[in-house]
């Protein structure tokens, strides 16, 4: 199960992760987001301590959705050190997930 994270959570979780972390943007009644939360449980048993998975409800957090500009979802945002890298492309698909984080997987260890 991938943890959820609130607004007045988010950037204590972020700044304190010692791997990186990444941030799926979600609201229940999205499918596409129903599915790329399985893929991500999977990508989390895969990788284990190597990445910190979240995931937040846009419909009860409003701030870092805000913040970071998000108009579709599902979306994926990466984080290092507590600021924003980038967001993560191939919605869906564990293997393009893990290709994209690779580089960032590599220098965190």
């Amino acid at each position: 199960m991938i943890q959820g994270v609130v607004d007045r959570e988010f950037d204590g979780m972020i700044e304190k992760s010692p791997v990186p972390v990444l941030v799926e943007f979600w609201q229940p009644d999205c499918g596409h987001c129903r599915a790329l939360t399985k893929e991500l449980e999977h990508l989390q048993k895969e990788l284990g301590k190597r990445l910190l998975i979240l995931t937040m409800n846009v419909q009860e957090n409003f701030l870092i959705p805000g913040e970071l500009e998000i108009h579709s979802l599902p979306t994926l945002a990466l984080f290092l050190n507590g600021e924003f890298k980038q967001f993560i492309g191939g919605i869906g698909k564990k293997d393009q997930i893990i290709e994209q984080l690779s580089p960032w997987l590599e220098n965190s260890h």
